[in-house]
């Protein structure tokens, strides 16, 4: 006989990772610091949980919050001395991986993608096409680099430079946290800082990921077949369940742009 309280089954706190990585600028959801953080506290302190298990399908987004999410769940890790599981669904990549790097096991499905562990800056320019329009374009500016990479004219050398300046230390910060997370599972004889992505069996042959595995069997096989799932997931707002405004319009072609640049098109 079971006494309650007592003698009840292990829970594992699920957290839901889903979608790009930024902060929320039309008043949707979005994988943020700020939005994530009572979920986090609330995943690793109720019902003393035996684990933390991350669903992540996330093609990435803003380095500084993926920094803040992945920094969070560590303290917290660390704090209530509890392990945290990372399953990658579509993509963990980019700031998708440095979320998954913040637990300490990354279990993948065999279809999974994996990696793009470098720093991207892309954009537009539509000088030429103004010119032919005959369309002028007048900036006025204090500072002489306040308009940089202008899309409205000639790139020059300068904007690279500054570009250049600004990827490198993000890149160096990313690769900075795989090395520390991943340590003696990383080889030393290939460079996995690229910006390439991996299948899951690839990832794991390289030391990014731990192993083939999905959520439930695995964790049941960790911590007992009777192990119980509590699932954290953020709230949909209340006026965006009777229907898809432009917002959210916008936001879903945004979203799916993200997913498409790795072949994990959302259905």
């Amino acid at each position: 006989m079971r006494v309650p309280f007592l003698n009840r089954p292990a829970t594992v706190a699920v957290l839901r990772l889903q979608g790009a990585i930024g902060v929320a600028i039309r008043g949707g959801p979005a994988l943020s610091d700020a939005a994530l953080a009572p979920l986090l506290e609330r995943a690793f302190k109720r019902r003393k949980p035996v684990a933390v298990a991350l669903a992540l399908n996330s093609p990435g987004g803003s380095p500084v919050q993926s920094s803040l999410i992945g920094a969070r769940i560590r303290r917290l890790a660390e704090e209530y001395d509890i392990p945290v599981h990372a399953f990658v669904e579509d993509v963990a990549a980019s700031g998708g991986y440095w979320l998954a790097s913040a637990a300490d096991f990354i279990w993948a499905d065999d279809s999974s993608l994996l990696g793009s562990i470098g720093v991207i800056s892309s954009g537009f320019g539509f000088a030429e096409l103004i010119q032919r329009h005959g369309i002028e374009r007048r900036v006025h500016t204090a500072g002489r680099s306040k308009s940089m990479l202008d899309p409205f004219r000639p790139e020059t050398p300068e904007d690279i430079e500054r570009v250049n300046r600004l990827l490198g230390p993000i890149h160096d910060a990313f690769k900075e946290q795989v090395r520390a997370r991943r340590g003696a599972r990383l080889p030393s004889d290939r460079d996995l800082f690229t910006g390439e992505i991996w299948t899951g069996r690839e990832a794991v042959e390289l030391g990014l990921a731990d192993g083939i595995a999905h959520m439930v069997p695995k964790m049941r096989e960790l911590y007992g077949k009777e192990v119980r799932f509590l699932t954290y997931g953020q709230r949909v707002p209340w006026f965006r369940r009777f229907g898809l405004s432009a917002d959210d319009f916008i936001d879903s072609i945004e979203e799916r742009a993200a997913f498409a640049r790795f072949g994990a098109g959302r259905g």
